[in-house]
């Protein structure tokens, strides 16, 4: 019997070093969102008067500050700041992180506070050469797809980046500038988003025909239209999506969500821009 049990023991203590040795090798935690997702059941949304009011656990909020720029809350306490600009409101808040895109001064700042603890720009520096973020903040993950953008001299390979933040359960993806439809390579990266932040202007970013499809693909159960120029230019993505997607006017700013409010039913959830106060 101890002929017998000594191999297993040492065949077990060299699956648990290589086990570990392979941990090591790959710090990245597993991806929650790259992954199939149990069906979460309710329409109901909750609002709150104030982006400093704590949240309960499992739910993050999303306010709309400008443009394109949404703050994301978390449970813990996280902010983080999409296409930042330099600018929230007359508030004295600063956010845990900024993600950035170059591809107009609204998407940006070339002089971000030097107090926000973690600036991700989504091109790289040289031309491009793209970018590469992972970073994990208290109870929130950030990371980025990289995508293509038209410039002067035509495109600018990886000029754009897809932030897609990980908290409380929940994938949320910010489209950013996004000028071209992502490949099979690029959905398979994004994996499940739950809330997706989607320009809808129809010319500067993606024409409204290929939004709406990319929309229909990742079928996410929360749209928030962004990068729109007026109640006209709004009216007509809201026409275009309306047959297969909810439409919701929230009338304010932001809006919290946890897996369990999820929509039933893939739903745009109109917010209005307000700079924070």
């Amino acid at each position: 019997m101890i002929r017998i049990l000594i191999p297993l023991i040492a065949l077990l203590l060299a699956g648990t070093v290589q086990a570990q040795t392979q941990s090591r090798a790959q710090p990245r935690k597993p991806s929650h969102c790259i992954a199939i997702a149990d069906a979460a059941p309710g329409i109901e949304y909750l609002h709150k008067a104030s982006f400093r009011t704590p949240l309960p656990d499992y739910t993050v909020r999303i306010s709309y500050i400008s443009h394109a720029s949404f703050l994301i809350q978390s449970p813990g306490g996280i902010g983080a700041v999409t296409d930042y600009t330099g600018f929230i409101g007359n508030v004295d808040y600063i956010p845990d992180a900024v993600t950035m895109n170059h591809a107009h001064g609204t998407h940006w700042t070339a002089a971000p506070d030097p107090a926000i603890p973690h600036v991700l720009q989504g091109w790289g520096h040289d031309h491009g050469a793209g970018i590469d973020h992972y970073v994990e903040i208290g109870d929130m993950v950030i990371r980025n797809v990289p995508t293509d953008i038209r410039s002067a001299g035509g495109i600018e390979p990886k000029g754009n980046s897809i932030f897609v933040f990980e908290v409380a359960g929940l994938c949320i993806g910010h489209l950013g500038h996004l000028h071209h439809e992502p490949d099979a390579a690029q959905y398979a990266a994004l994996g499940r988003l739950d809330v997706v932040m989607a320009p809808v202007d129809g010319g500067l970013t993606l024409d409204l025909p290929t939004m709406i499809r990319v929309l229909q693909r990742l079928r996410s159960s929360v749209v928030i239209p962004m990068h729109w120029f007026g109640d006209g230019t709004l009216s007509v993505f809201l026409r275009g999506i309306g047959s297969e997607f909810e439409v919701v006017q929230t009338g304010d700013s932001a809006l919290e969500l946890s897996l369990r409010t999820l929509p039933r039913q893939p739903t745009v959830m109109v917010l209005q821009p307000r700079y924070l106060r």
